[in-house]
């Protein structure tokens, strides 16, 4: 027997060995897992983070003194456009808090005023309509919400749950260490990228061949190239969208017109599922003012998200991504399913990149059979006018 086969047999063996002790002790490897991808959760959220900042700093290095080529701009210029990506961050961050937190403390204090009324013109509603059925008026009598009462109960339960207080407090603690770190991370990953990318790129070539590295450069630019479209696309989509809100929503003098537009355009960063998501909340607080303006609220944006959806998005988001809608939904479900409103949002990017490598392969799979084909055929037709011939 050849060394070459022993060798094969001996990894075989291993393989097979190592299968049967991890199906023995499945529950064991899969909490380690489990604990192992908890302990790399920020260095994860790390990573996402320096992707989306790496597009808002690619763009500030381009408009960075691009004509000047002198030693303090080459050594300032990564610095001070890191900077200038997270404060840019930072600024919109705070202005949709700025826009959305007041006109939502506002609503719930209208929707806390008005439910003791409401309770009473639902009364007298079901008084007057329901005047054949003294029971059900007796029992509408009798019910009075009392909602200074319910309020006390809340108050009073609250020592009942001070575990779960102290629970939520070292949740608290534990994300926003988690957020710290992956901060760290994201900006050691932005300010050493180039760094980093010649080290791959040593290894790739010390331990992978040419043809290997080939294929895994094509990968990573694809993935590269349909994450940044999509990032760009939803970013543009949601401002479009807000916008196109806004200016119908002042001109129908619909209230909280601005917060509304901020949580639509803020919501539909989310395929499919962000246009309805920011539609019930806005519709909801619209409500606690006029429920016919909520109702006219609610067909405007349909009529909005009909041409968002058919003329804007397609042209924004859909082209670059390259993503069928029928895959566009799978992608937000299973996503979504897996890793919540994260994987709602990375399905798409994933699945579109997936779905360009997988096309290009049966692309270039037909390529090959139609060649083999027309060889064939090319040596068919010389046979037959070989034998033509010798006729």
């Amino acid at each position: 027997m050849k060394k070459k086969d022993i060798k094969r047999y001996c990894f075989i063996a291993v393989l097979i060995l190592a299968v049967c002790i991890a199906v023995r002790n499945f529950s064991v490897i899969s909490k380690l897992l489990k604990n192992a991808f908890s302990a790399c959760v920020p260095l994860l959220t790390g990573c996402i983070i320096a992707y989306i900042f790496n597009i808002l700093m690619t763009f500030y290095e381009k408009h960075y003194f691009p004509k000047r080529n002198s030693d303090f701009i080459n050594s300032s210029r990564r610095p001070v456009c890191t900077i200038l990506s997270f404060a840019s961050a930072a600024v919109i961050i705070a202005l949709i808090l700025n826009i959305v937190y007041p006109e939502l403390v506002k609503a719930v204090k209208i929707i806390y005023d008005e439910i003791p009324p409401f309770f009473s013109e639902i009364q007298k509603f079901a008084k007057t309509t329901l005047k054949e059925y003294p029971e059900i008026q007796n029992f509408i009598d009798r019910f009075e919400p009392d909602i200074q009462s319910i309020t006390e109960k809340v108050g009073n339960g609250a020592y009942d749950i001070f575990d779960s207080v102290i629970s939520f407090i070292g949740s608290t603690v534990l994300l926003i260490t988690n957020t710290v770190i992956a901060i760290i991370f994201a900006l050691y990953l932005l300010l050493r990228k180039d760094k980093l990318k010649k080290d791959i790129s040593r290894f790739q070539k010390a331990y992978l061949g040419n043809k290997a590295n080939r294929r895994i450069n094509h990968i990573f630019e694809t993935a590269n190239e349909t994450f940044r479209n999509f990032f760009v696309g939803q970013f543009i989509e949601g401002i479009i969208i807000g916008s196109l809100c806004f200016i119908g929503m002042t001109i129908m003098r619909l209230p909280y017109s601005a917060m509304a537009a901020t949580i639509v355009g803020v919501t539909s960063l989310i395929p499919i599922v962000g246009g309805l998501l920011g539609a019930v909340i806005s519709a909801f607080i619209i409500f606690t003012v006029n429920p016919m303006q909520a109702l006219i609220f609610l067909i405007f944006l349909v009529i909005l998200q009909q041409v968002e959806g058919n003329l804007i998005y397609p042209k924004v988001v859909g082209s670059s991504v390259g993503l069928p809608g029928i895959w566009v939904i799978a992608a937000v479900t299973v996503g979504g399913g897996l890793f919540n409103i994260l994987g709602m949002l990375l399905g798409v990017p994933i699945a579109a990149t997936a779905y360009k490598l997988i096309f290009e392969i049966l692309e270039k799979r037909e390529r090959s059979i139609a060649m083999t084909e027309i060889e064939t055929d090319d040596e068919e037709d010389y046979d037959d006018n070989d034998n033509y011939e010798d006729e």
